[in-house]
């Protein structure tokens, strides 16, 4: 390894043991603090991360980064975790575990759209807005990040109803 682009040397190295282990390898991140830097390794499959499945990869990771030495000489800090609600859908994969989740999308030529995921294909996502389905072609995505909802709606029967707390 050169250490010249230790985050893109990253993810070809650990794509496949990360599969062996169930996992999908989101995105490799290195940054800089001083002399040390921050190796975080976001990984996530279809049924979402256990806590025994991080410590797995941590340990994948942690011999991988020993095996292939993409940091050098420089110190780091090794931080395996899954990808959080706010981090931007990216791939077709992240749009299809998120499908009945509300999102925010904007596009390339400038709107942004409010929708609730209802399919996620290989080359488009389908949104419910305002009642009306929409199809959106990634390629017209610039950044699309999931809404947090308090009171989702529970789609039970197709219906709409929100949960509520107090009983009614």
């Amino acid at each position: 390894m050169t250490g010249h682009q230790p985050a893109q040397e990253l993810l070809e190295v650990l794509r496949s043991p990360l599969a062996a282990e169930g996992l999908d390898l989101e995105d490799v991140e290195v940054s800089t603090a001083g002399r040390r830097r921050l190796v975080r390794v976001l990984v996530d499959s279809d049924g979402g991360v256990t806590l025994d499945q991080v410590s797995a990869a941590t340990t994948v990771v942690s011999g991988v980064l020993d095996a292939h030495d993409p940091m050098g000489d420089s110190p780091y800090t090794l931080e395996v975790t899954s990808p959080g609600v706010d981090r931007p859908l990216t791939h077709p994969r992240r749009w299809s575990r998120n499908v009945g989740r509300l999102v925010v999308a904007d596009t390339v030529d400038g709107q942004q759209v409010a929708g609730r995921i209802v399919a996620a294909g290989d080359d488009a996502v389908t949104l419910e807005v305002d009642g009306s389905q929409v199809q959106i072609p990634y390629g017209d995505v610039r950044t699309a990040r999931i809404e947090v909802e308090f009171k989702r709606p529970d789609r039970k029967d197709g219906a709409r109803r929100h949960k509520r707390g107090d009983g009614a």
